[in-house]
């Protein structure tokens, strides 16, 4: 599947790089297939672009958690294991959204509150909304 994005230029994305969020996400639920962008020139890169296919306009600045020194701890509900068709803890990923702070803030923001979670296995995916009452986010040091 070929794409253009405004970020990226011209895209050939294969079957197998696509993600799909059955119930798309928050604010974009009609965008339901994703795939994982980076450069090619940082051999290992931190910074993702998660760029929707069903509307090339659509696109999020994405990183894991660890890359930010964060570590988290929360359980996902029968339907959210259902709709990831995840059989094993370990095929679980996350990623944050994270976007340009303000002006004489952090230099980065994320949405540490709204995770994607990602069955690698399946490339299924969703954006769990999590509260503090189900969630434990803690801040790692990092050198």
């Amino acid at each position: 599947m070929k794409i253009t994005s405004p970020i990226v230029g011209e895209v050939d994305v294969s079957a197998d790089r696509i993600l799909n969020f059955p119930a798309g996400l928050p604010g974009f639920e009609a965008c339901r297939q994703f795939t994982l962008l980076h450069s090619e020139e940082v051999e290992s890169p931190t910074l993702f672009v998660l760029q929707c296919l069903d509307d090339p306009e659509v696109a999020f600045n994405v990183t894991t958690p660890d890359v930010l020194g964060l570590n988290y701890e929360f359980s996902l509900n029968d339907d959210e294991v259902a709709a990831l068709q995840l059989g094993n803890p370990d095929d679980a990923s996350l990623l944050l959204i994270v976007s340009p702070g303000e002006p004489g803030e952090q230099p980065v923001r994320a949405n540490v509150m709204a995770p994607l979670v990602i069955n690698t296995a399946t490339r299924r995916g969703l954006q769990k909304i999590i509260g503090k009452v189900d969630a434990s986010v803690t801040l790692k040091a990092v050198a």
